[in-house]
C-alpha cells in the first residue's frame, strides 16, 4: 500500500473507532454474547503474563485486556492510536498506564516488555506483518508476543449461520446500539478478508518468534496466536 493510501486508511480507521468508542464495550459484549472476555483472558495467559511482568497492550481500545493483565502483572502499558479510546480507557481502566501510539511505529525501545499483546489490532492495520514485527521488536528476549483476532469462518454446515451473524446481525446491532451501521459493516468485511489461523501463526514466525502456536474459539471464528522471542 502506498504511503498516501496508508495514511488515508489509518485516518479512516482512527475516525471510525473514535465514533464508536462510547459503545465499544457494550457492542463487543452483544456481538460475542459476552465470550470476548473469555478469549481476552486466554490471551493474557497465552502471553505468559505473571507477577513481575512488564506488559504492553497495543491497540488497547478501552483497556479490557489491560485490566485483565494488570491483575497479574507488575506494570501494564495500554496504547492505542485513537484519542477517544485512550481517553475512555484511562477513565475506565486506570490500572494501566495509557499512551497514544501507532502500532506500525511503536514509540518504545527495543526489548522493553516481558509480554506484548493485542486484541483485534492486526486486522485493522494496513500492514499486519509490519505491526507484528514491531510487537516482536519491543519484546524482551524470552518474552512472549500474543494476539487475539477474528478469522474468516471455515466452510461447513455452520458457515451460513456465521455469515448471517456477520453480515446481517452485527451491522443491525451497530445501527441500533452504536448508531453507526457503517462501522459494523467494516468489522465483518475485514474479518472475512483477514488471515486464517495457520497464516496468522506463520506471520508471527516470519516476524521472528519461535514455538508459535494458536488456538481457535467460537467455531474457528476467533483465534489466539502466540510465540516466544528467541534469546
Amino acid at each position: 500500500m502506498a504511503p498516501s493510501m496508508e495514511k488515508s486508511h489509518a485516518r479512516e480507521v482512527r475516525e471510525m473507532f473514535g465514533r464508536i468508542s462510547p459503545r465499544y464495550d457494550l457492542m463487543n459484549f452483544l456481538i460475542t454474547g459476552g465470550q470476548d472476555v473469555v478469549w481476552r483472558n486466554f490471551l493474557v495467559r497465552a502471553a505468559g503474563v505473571g507477577k513481575g511482568s512488564v506488559v504492553l497492550d497495543i491497540g488497547a481500545g478501552t483497556g479490557v485486556v489491560a485490566k485483565a493483565a494488570a491483575k497479574k502483572a507488575k506494570l501494564v502499558v495500554a496504547a492505542d492510536f485513537t484519542p477517544e479510546m485512550v481517553a475512555a480507557g484511562a477513565k475506565k481502566r486506570p490500572q494501566a498506564l495509557w499512551a497514544a501510539a501507532d502500532a506500525m511505529a511503536l514509540p518504545f525501545s527495543d526489548a522493553s516488555f516481558d509480554a506484548v499483546l493485542s486484541a483485534y489490532l492486526l486486522r485493522n492495520v494496513s500492514d499486519p506483518a509490519a505491526a507484528a514485527a514491531e510487537m516482536v521488536r519491543v519484546a524482551r528476549p524470552g518474552g512472549r508476543v500474543a494476539c487475539l483476532e477474528t478469522t474468516p469462518p471455515p466452510p461447513g454446515p455452520l458457515a451460513p449461520f456465521i455469515r448471517f451473524h456477520l453480515d446481517r446481525v452485527i451491522p443491525l446491532l451497530g445501527q441500533v446500539v452504536a448508531g453507526d451501521r457503517e462501522a459494523y459493516e467494516y468489522l465483518p468485511r475485514t474479518t472475512q478478508a483477514f488471515l486464517k489461523p495457520q497464516a496468522l501463526a506463520r506471520l508471527f514466525t516470519e516476524a521472528g518468534l519461535a514455538n508459535v502456536r494458536f488456538r481457535t474459539f467460537a467455531f474457528s471464528t476467533q483465534v489466539v496466536a502466540w510465540g516466544v522471542k528467541p534469546g
